[in-house]
């Protein structure tokens, strides 16, 4: 569980007052990536011995697994028995982002967790937008959601979670002012000390398009696809959501409307990061659940085999031969990117079908309105297979 020993060593450098990004731990020498404060959240994991504390984050993480599984069956309109909620936590933890999370005691199903308990709150619910934006404070990358609140017109929840991530930055500040002004200022755009880029640990835009032209820095081929990209996978999720919303026949619950909208944003973020490891795509729990209740059994175990097969760790990737697969072997290299670029072009292409139906479906006079048909899903098709660690 190396990166649970990197929160141990955060922890303790809030104790002790040492330089919070002056350490490095474990055998592959990791620093401390996340804003002061997590640091502060993490202080009481110095309270407990580390194999005790190994066996807490274990459990931990798997009863974090069971409620993402039954946040998952919310946002898909859903409820989970008991029965289907222990199958199904049994079941994920075969998906290898899950297992990875485990395995280096991470906390990535606890950042998942907060935003979809978040999101999938009803409308106009009490602080809504609270917890994500603590979820921001500690990974940041959660913060694309505020964004995605904002372009759906939801500014009270997008403006309590800006408010809550500036609260969490102003409590690392409080706690921790000489580590707060050198990460806002320095150490957030420092992404090589969070690890290689192009490995195929990473599994994000960047990590594919450095593998594909053997640069360890893509620079400007990464940059600039990624911009577009960013732009374009927000603009499909709030079309997504809009798209719902107009159904009348969904008689779901309201927070359930934008579902693909939510998964979008996700997978939108989990592209465009710098850095996104494996581990991170813990999204695709969110992502089977809602392909099999919209009976897409077909992409449903599709995707739950590219999540499963591991693909990437099956190639050679010992010093840099990860810059030097041949062609042929990139798509097992990159399986989550190619996903994630499928299912956005799976999303564009189900919105222009349900644009090029409207017209059609809905009559010209408003006295008796009818309901346009509800727009298929986002395709997930799959090819072969945080800014902050």
């Amino acid at each position: 569980m190396a990166d649970l020993l990197v929160y141990r060593a955060e922890g303790e450098a809030v104790v002790h007052g040492s330089d919070l990004y002056g350490f490095t731990v474990t055998e592959w020498r990791l620093p401390a990536t996340y804003p002061p404060f997590a640091a502060v959240l993490f202080v009481p994991t110095t309270w407990i011995p580390v194999p005790a504390l190994k066996a807490a984050f274990l459990a931990g993480n798997a009863l974090l697994l069971a409620c993402l599984v039954a946040l998952s069956a919310r946002l898909a309109g859903r409820t989970a028995p008991l029965p289907v909620l222990c199958t199904a936590t049994a079941l994920s933890l075969w998906l290898e982002p899950v297992f990875q999370t485990l395995l280096f005691g991470q906390i990535n199903l606890a950042i998942a967790c907060l935003v979809l308990w978040d999101l999938t709150r009803p409308p106009g619910a009490r602080a809504k937008g609270l917890v994500l934006g603590i979820a921001a404070g500690v990974k940041l990358t959660p913060a694309i959601f505020i964004a995605y609140l904002l372009l759906t017109a939801r500014r009270k929840e997008a403006g309590v979670a800006t408010a809550s991530f500036a609260g969490t930055a102003l409590l690392g500040a409080l706690f921790l002012p000489a580590a707060t002004v050198d990460f806002w200022t320095r150490r957030l755009f420092e992404t090589g000390r969070v690890g290689k880029a192009w490995i195929v640990d990473n599994q994000s835009l960047q990590g594919l398009i450095a593998r594909v032209t053997g640069a360890q820095a893509p620079g400007l081929a990464w940059v600039l696809p990624a911009t577009v990209l960013a732009a374009t996978g927000l603009w499909l999720a709030t079309r997504a959501h809009r798209a719902r919303r107009t159904d009348r026949t969904d008689r779901t619950h309201r927070a359930a409307g934008d579902r693909w909208g939510i998964l979008l944003t996700a997978f939108t973020a989990l592209l465009i990061s710098p850095i996104s490891w494996s581990h991170h795509w813990v999204w695709c729990v969110p992502l089977l659940a809602v392909l099999l209740a919209e009976t897409r059994t077909a992409l449903a175990l599709t995707a739950a085999a590219l999540f499963t097969a591991r693909t990437m760790w099956l190639l050679p990737h010992e010093g840099d031969r990860d810059l030097h697969l041949p062609w042929w072997q990139q798509p097992f290299a990159a399986p989550y990117p190619l996903l994630g670029l499928a299912l956005l072009a799976g999303a564009a292409a189900a919105l222009r079908r349900h644009s090029r139906a409207l017209p059609e479906t809905q009559p010209s006079v408003p006295s008796t309105p009818s309901a346009p048909p509800e727009p298929s899903v986002p395709s997930a098709r799959s090819s072969s297979a945080s800014t902050m660690r």
